[in-house]
């Protein structure tokens, strides 16, 4: 009998500890429920933040700006065109000279004699034609007579026009206003016909000369004004006067060519020179290069906030990049543009844009 009491006492203890569990387990999880579903809510609520900065865009002229160097406008190397030794030097490099002034001199050795001699040859000859002239004339002389005295006449002319020419070239020239840049000979040289005397060089004008890229190229046209930033920060000012028609190709470039005045010759050619060419005017912003990112696709360009907080991507054109900042073009006028958190921001993704003069921007580093 003690037992069966003993058991039903022990039931009893057991639903009641059960009951007891279950309705604080109720409680407990009445309780963390709400509390789970706040976080959930202010998690969902809880959108990545951004810097952001409006900027408008700017008329700016668009310039297209690419190393070059100057170079001089004329270069000829002088030859001898007689063969003879070198007995007078009448300039030395580096001189200025003016067109027609006198290189060198070339010993005249026989040559007077050689045209005398032509000369003389040629005298004859007249007479003998005269003659026969005179004899076709009363049919004393058959017209094949006149036609070879007057061959051998037409002969004797040449040859004193040759020795003449021979006897001119032994005196070199400057072929051009210009600067005297080499002189390979000395006094008691011998040259050869062909054989390189002097180098001259023109310097006024001077050249400017680059290479544009092919996709640049279609807004390059002669006479386009142009200026130019010498290695020594002179600045010159000039227009297009070349552009080549064919690329070179080993770079797939165009060479063009800058031409400005140089009448004191005080630009130097083989000078490093950055040439700068107007391509009108063009709207751009200015902003600082840490906005740049890449797309998905590797192009390079900002990302933006619309108005509904949506983040956008746009691919840039570079207009210019200056101390003061890059001008970007390609834009549209007005822009909300991501300056601080682009990178971890996707396209299309919704975000909470935060002004850059906001103090509100602790929580973006740590996005």
């Amino acid at each position: 009998m003690k037992k069966s009491y003993l058991i039903a006492a022990g039931v009893a203890v057991i639903a009641v500890g059960w009951v007891a569990s279950g309705q604080f387990g109720s409680k407990e999880n009445a309780a963390a429920k709400p509390a789970k579903d706040v976080m959930a809510a202010k998690k969902k609520a809880a959108l990545p933040r951004v810097k952001v900065k409006s900027s408008a865009a700017q008329s700016r002229v668009n310039e297209l700006v690419i190393l070059g160097k100057t170079e001089a406008s004329r270069r000829v190397s002088l030859k001898a065109e007689t063969a003879g030794r070198i007995v007078a030097i009448k300039a030395k490099k580096g001189d200025r000279i003016k067109k027609g002034d006198v290189i060198v001199k070339l010993a005249l050795d026989d040559r007077p004699a050689r045209l005398a001699e032509a000369k003389a040859k040629l005298r004859q000859r007249q007479i003998e034609f005269q003659a026969a002239k005179e004899l076709s004339a009363r049919n004393f002389r058959s017209k094949v007579k006149l036609a070879g005295t007057q061959a051998l006449l037409e002969s004797a002319k040449a040859e004193v026009a040759k020795a003449k020419l021979d006897l001119n070239r032994t005196v070199i020239r400057a072929s051009f206003d210009g600067v005297l840049e080499l002189r390979p000979v000395e006094i008691g040289d011998f040259v050869k016909i062909g054989n390189p005397v002097a180098t001259i060089v023109d310097l006024s004008p001077m050249l400017v000369v680059a290479n544009i890229p092919e996709a640049q190229i279609s807004h390059v046209k002669s006479g386009l004004a142009a200026k130019a930033r010498l290695i020594n920060g002179r600045i010159i000012t000039g227009k297009v006067r070349y552009v080549s028609a064919e690329a070179v190709t080993s770079t797939r470039t165009f060479i063009v060519e800058m031409e400005t005045p140089n009448l004191d010759h005080s630009i130097v050619a083989g000078l490093t020179a950055e040439l700068r060419l107007s391509l009108g005017e063009v709207k751009a912003h200015r902003v600082s290069p840490a906005v740049l990112t890449l797309s998905s696709d590797g192009l390079v360009g900002v990302k933006s906030v619309n108005n509904d907080g949506i983040v956008r991507f746009h691919e840039i054109k570079l207009v210019a990049d200056t101390p003061e900042g890059m001008w970007l073009g390609g834009l549209p006028d007005q822009l909300t543009i991501i300056s601080i958190g682009q990178e971890f921001v996707k396209v299309g993704q919704k975000v909470e844009p935060v002004p850059a003069s906001s103090a509100a921007v602790s929580a973006l580093k740590g996005k």
